[in-house]
């Protein structure tokens, strides 16, 4: 199945997405820690209430994840772009919940930052709690699948040896559209990921390229913090950033991104100039 966060004349809902009709779960606003895999199992669908997607506004799609976990330098190609040695332990940092946008909404760019960046990533969303997991079992703790976009403002990023400046600016990672069931995703260690920037494809990788596997990364992040569900895992950004092409190719005003996985979704976003307050 697929589900959502969404609003419908400014009222939150969590919908379960079947073609062009969304189906309101009973009782529940959002996506996150009141969905848990038990529940997306089997859902309190109120097929009474359904509504045409195309009236509804996709939010983020866990608009509050208790945790937000990124994994940097996870691919070879985006490892060897970086002139970085590759990593025997993941490079892992952290985002706030203030940092999520719609999969479908504009994104400002700083009026501070001359060098906004994509990077089309696979998300992994947790349906289980889980502490020190081992690997075997990791996948047992997923309840889905969806496409983000960590948008970097690298100069920001590279201001200090920690990462979360230029990775953490409001309204910035889109992430969505639908969560997709881990029963409809064959096998997430061989998916087709693609960024298309202003019409060309600047990313293009399968899953199965990942240093570090799903589940390697769900067992290394459980040893020291307790998996919830609603918790959002980003799994990392292939080869072709544009802040490491020549010549670089940075987003500004006007741009368009948009990150799909096949099998799981596809993210649009316009890039738009923010006005310094004052």
């Amino acid at each position: 199945m697929r589900f959502a966060s969404v609003t419908h004349e400014g009222r939150p809902l969590a919908v379960a997405i079947e073609d062009e009709r969304a189906i309101p779960l009973r009782g529940i606003a959002e996506l996150g820690p009141q969905t848990p895999l038990s529940l997306l199992r089997d859902p309190p669908l109120h097929r009474a209430g359904a509504l045409p997607v195309a009236e509804l506004h996709l939010r983020p799609l866990v608009p509050r994840p208790a945790k937000i976990i990124c994994v940097g330098l996870n691919y070879h190609a985006h490892v060897e772009e970086t002139h970085r040695d590759l990593p025997d332990y993941p490079v892992l940092f952290t985002k706030f919940a203030t940092t999520l946008t719609g999969p479908y909404d504009a994104i400002a760019c700083p009026p501070e930052s001359t060098a906004v960046d994509y990077e089309g990533e696979l998300v992994v969303v947790i349906g289980e709690r889980g502490r020190r997991v081992t690997r075997d079992r990791a996948l047992d703790l997923v309840a889905g699948y969806a496409v983000a976009n960590d948008v970097s403002m690298r100069d920001f990023q590279h201001k200090s040896g920690q990462w979360l400046q230029g990775k953490a600016w409001d309204a910035s990672t889109p992430v969505g559209p639908h969560l997709v069931t881990a029963d409809e995703v064959d096998d997430p260690g061989a998916l087709e990921l693609r960024t298309i920037v202003n019409g060309e494809t600047v990313q293009a990788a399968s899953t199965e390229l990942l240093i570090f596997d799903i589940a390697t990364l769900l067992s290394v992040v459980s040893e020291f913090a307790t998996l919830e569900p609603g918790d959002l895992i980003l799994t990392g950004t292939p080869g072709g950033v544009g802040f490491r092409r020549e010549p670089q190719l940075l987003l500004g005003d006007g741009d368009t991104v948009v990150v799909e996985v096949d099998g799981v979704g596809r993210i649009e976003n316009a890039m738009v100039a923010e006005r310094p307050s004052g």
